[in-house]
């Protein structure tokens, strides 16, 4: 199949979005299926609780199956909400930002940790990390203040939590950073050249794995 690569945000952020779109325009092959971003215009500005993360779930399978012309889908929330249901029903690859990221971390570093949201994130990420099996892997999640998925993409005084939050993880032995939503993706090079460690972009990590998954 030659349709786009479906990157599918539940929140309602157009500019989160837009910041998607952007991540993975270096990624672009002149030969391979084009990227395309939407977002859930009646979903919550940020997947921030366990209810939220359910309701993305119904949401992302709803936008999926009414784009069959697609060659693959990713998922653009960290919790990775319907993953498995979507595999079990789409015969086109499916793909879940934290699932491909922690997956892109290890193969930098034998250690990771993650920088999450708020603490009622963590707990979902870990429920995905024990499932896959990599929780022996992980120094620490550490959870920003709150942040909504478009702060942590813009706002000056995130970004400096961010990096005090990583440096945390660095000296903890982590040797990859993981980004946990897709709203980091516009901060991704920058907390990368101040921590001087890997930094995983879950956009460009899932959306490098889509390509690969269907490429000819």
């Amino acid at each position: 199949m030659s349709g786009p690569i479906l990157f599918i945000n539940p929140n309602s952020s157009v500019k989160v979005t837009e910041g998607i779109a952007a991540a993975l325009a270096p990624l672009q092959l002149l030969s391979g299926p084009e990227f395309e971003a939407v977002c859930v215009p009646h979903g919550p500005a940020t997947i921030a609780s366990a209810e939220d993360a359910a309701r993305a779930a119904v949401d992302v399978l709803e936008v999926a199956r009414n784009r069959p012309d697609c060659s693959a889908y990713v998922i653009a929330c960290f919790s990775d909400p319907g993953l498995d249901v979507l595999r079990a029903v789409l015969p086109q690859p499916v793909l879940g930002l934290q699932e491909a990221s922690i997956l892109t971390a290890m193969a930098r570093a034998d250690l990771y940790g993650i920088i999450a949201l708020g603490r009622r994130s963590v707990a979902r990420h870990r429920l995905r990390l024990r499932q896959m099996g990599v929780l022996e892997r992980m120094v620490e999640e550490l959870p920003l203040n709150d942040a909504s998925a478009e702060d942590v993409g813009h706002s000056e005084e995130v970004f400096e939590e961010a990096l005090r939050l990583g440096q945390r993880l660095k000296n903890g032995g982590a040797g990859a950073l993981v980004l946990g939503c897709a709203g980091f993706a516009p901060r991704r090079a920058a907390l990368e050249e101040r921590l001087q460690m890997a930094v995983i972009d879950p956009v460009q990590a899932a959306g490098g794995m889509a390509l690969i998954a269907t490429l000819k």
